[in-house]
């Protein structure tokens, strides 16, 4: 049986739960827990919440799942899981459409089993027979506990931030907050103050887009600029003010010269 999970009810063997729209989907005491936590990765529900929960809920019994998709979301979710003595299952990237989450996922948990689409089910029953693994860590550890509360609560500060990450110069492209670096190795990861949180790839991403809508907006003002500057110089040539048509004129070619290194700029970048 295939269902939406619903909120607080309790997690029957032999059931898919499939996260309803705009909610994280979790396990937490045998139950579903459904939450409007912050976004990861622009995402709601993100897959890095519910591996995140099933590590802290089933530790070596959890079996996470990476398949084809886009960026990394998943990959720290996977290293959860891992640390926890859960087993870890990825779509050979070669096999995907989109190789980028399986191929991050590799990445973050180099051990992982690798199957092709065909294989995943079969791989799944191989894991459920196989000995259990060993716990990298403490089963509830402190990073992981955390990350997985402000998901289910959608609440954090500071303080706890400075617990699991060190603060960085970066800004929260969702909200503009303050950011929090998360982990040393991969995957590297960030976290606002109001609970957003991005993978690198995710944040460079967003970045990426912030700066050319940043650019394109310079365009315009510039090619505002330039033709405000022509017509103050044609005003002033009508009027018999050769100085100041000449100063208009020079500021007209200096914002039509701007607008147009710029517009090179973001076309050149854009194709590449």
């Amino acid at each position: 049986p295939v269902e939406h999970a619903e909120h607080d009810t309790l997690i029957r063997p032999s059931r898919i739960y499939i996260a309803p729209p705009d909610r994280h989907l979790m396990a937490h005491n045998g139950r579903i827990r459904l939450s409007a936590g912050p976004k990861e990765n622009f995402a709601r529900p993100a897959i890095d919440p519910l591996f995140r929960s099933a590590a802290i809920e089933y530790g070596p019994r959890a079996i996470a799942v990476v398949l084809t998709g886009n960026l990394d979301d998943g990959a720290a979710g996977a290293v959860a899981v891992r640390a926890c003595g859960g087993s870890i299952i990825v779509q050979d990237p070669i096999d995907s459409v989109a190789p980028s989450m399986p191929a991050s996922a590799l990445r973050a948990v180099p051990d992982a089993v690798i199957a092709s689409l065909d294989k995943v089910g079969e791989t799944i029953v191989q894991a459920l027979m196989a000995p259990r693994r060993p716990k990298v860590m403490e089963p509830h550890p402190t990073q992981v506990a955390a990350e997985a509360r402000i998901s289910t609560t959608g609440v954090t500060s500071p303080a706890e931030l400075d617990l699991i990450g060190e603060r960085s110069p970066l800004t929260c492209p969702d909200c503009g907050g303050v950011v929090w670096r998360i982990g040393t190795d991969a995957p590297l990861r960030y976290r606002c103050h109001t609970g957003h949180a991005f993978s690198n790839l995710a944040l460079a991403s967003a970045q990426r887009l912030g700066l050319e809508e940043a650019l394109w907006i310079a365009i315009r003002k510039a090619e505002e600029r330039a033709t405000l500057a022509l017509a103050q110089a044609e005003i002033a040539r009508r009027s018999g003010d050769e100085a100041l048509a000449a100063a208009a004129g020079v500021e007209h070619a200096e914002f039509q010269s701007l607008q147009e290194s710029l517009r090179r700029f973001v076309l050149e970048g854009t194709d590449k």
